[in-house]
Parts: C-alpha cells; structure tokens; sequence
C-alpha cells in the first residue's frame, strides 16, 4: 500500500509556522480543538510538531510574574519546537514502519524527498485502511473456497438447485 493513499493533503491540515508567536499558535489550535499539529518552516520543510505540554513546559519554565504576555507575544514557535518530538517519514516510508509509529501518535507528518511537507496520516485512516484491507482479504480467501460473501447458505438457497444438464429449478 502506498502512503500516498493515506496522506491528508497539506491543504486540509492544520498547520502552523515557525515564525508565528506562542499566542497566535495557542489561538488558532484551540480555535480548531487540536492537542498538537505541524510546524512548517518559511520554505515550506516540515519543522516539527507542536502540542499543548509544549507550550505550557515553556510558559511555566520562563514566565516570571506578569511577564506571561509579552512571553506569549514575542516567542516564536520555532523556539519551543523539541526536535525528537513527532519526527516526519517520507512519501517511500514502509507500512510496517507507518504502522508502528501510529501506535504512539495520533497523526504522522509526511514529506517528499528533499523534506518538504506535503501533508499526514492519521491514525484513523490508517486503521480504517488496514481494516478494509483484512476484509478484502479475507473475502477473496472466502471465494476461493467457494463460499459467496460469508453467509451461509440460506433456505431459498437450498432450494433453488443446478440440476445436472438442466436450467436452474425450483424444488
């Protein structure tokens, strides 16, 4: 499966800039309901990801008393960006590796070869993808064996018979 099946377009994700302040950040994700999105740099690279204990581990280790404004005004995103935190995959990533890092974040950032952002997977959309994936399996391993679309066979089934050298009758 390829990634790209999966990915949220950049267009449709909630992104921030590095350049924005703590307050427009703060803003605009809890205008949204996010805990955490995307930093992306001026040239569009994927910078990291931001989430609410970010922002609450600097406010809490730098404000002093009545300087919380202007902290929040003049700090810039890409000031309290942990570089561990959330790390991107390529668009060539394999879905083993997808896979187990979905199991510790809710969304993984995408980018194309040379670091640009392009968008993410979510979560949900990749479980839901491998879900509708084991069903499709598991029909075709059904109608190999013959049995159509997993239920048994019912009594107007039973009824309804192909008679050798015969049309189909009704019994």
């Amino acid at each position: 499966m390829n990634v790209l099946m999966l990915l949220t377009p950049k267009s449709e994700v909630c992104c921030l800039t590095d350049g924005c302040t703590l307050r427009q950040g703060l803003e605009k994700m809890r205008a949204r309901g996010y805990t955490a999105v995307p930093v992306i740099a001026k040239d569009g690279r994927y910078a990291g990801s931001v989430n609410e204990g970010d922002f609450l581990r600097y406010i809490a280790a730098h404000a002093a008393a009545g300087d919380l404004v202007k902290l929040l005004e003049t700090v810039r995103l890409g000031e309290i960006l942990r570089p561990d935190y959330n790390p991107a995959v390529t668009v060539g990533v394999e879905m083993d590796a997808l896979v187990r890092r979905a199991e510790n974040q809710n969304f993984i950032p995408v980018t194309d070869d040379r670091g640009t952002f392009i968008g993410i997977v979510t979560r949900k959309r990749l479980i839901e993808c491998l879900a509708n994936q084991s069903k499709q399996s598991k029909q075709a391993e059904r109608e190999e064996r013959g049995v159509q679309s997993g239920a048994k066979e019912g009594p107007a089934a039973r009824l309804t018979r192909r008679l050798p050298g015969a049309e189909r009758r009704t019994v």
